[in-house]
């Protein structure tokens, strides 16, 4: 088998997570988060779409996680972004902080809203 190291350049990759938090680019992030190919801080949860949405024109499609397991995102939060014309992939929150550092790799123009893991 042969590895191929994966660069980022400039962007900001999804380091690791765990109960409550998210390490993206280095820097730990408690609770949701909202993280893109050029920064990541605390997002609102479900009920902001305020924040991904100022994302239009940048991005393509939101990843998000919804923690532990999968699970429906509110059908609000859904209809915002899709009626914007951002495509929303629901995961879980481990499995969106993965598929976002694979498309991230490929310069893709994505971002990820995770809600964190429990214990």
């Amino acid at each position: 088998m042969r590895l191929t190291e994966i660069t980022y350049d400039s962007a900001q990759p999804i380091d690791g997570y765990g109960p409550g938090f998210f390490r993206v680019a280095g820097q730990v992030i408690r609770g949701p988060v909202l993280v893109t190919p050029w920064d990541a801080g605390p997002w609102g949860g479900l009920d902001d779409t305020e924040s991904p949405l100022a994302l239009l024109g940048r991005i393509d499609v939101v990843f998000v996680g919804m923690g532990n397991e999968i699970a429906h995102v509110p059908t609000a939060f859904r209809a915002a972004l899709e009626e914007a014309g951002i495509g929303v992939e629901v995961m879980n929150s481990p499995a969106a902080a993965r598929t976002y550092n694979v498309l991230l790799s490929e310069g893709r123009r994505i971002a990820a809203c995770l809600l964190p893991i429990s214990a």
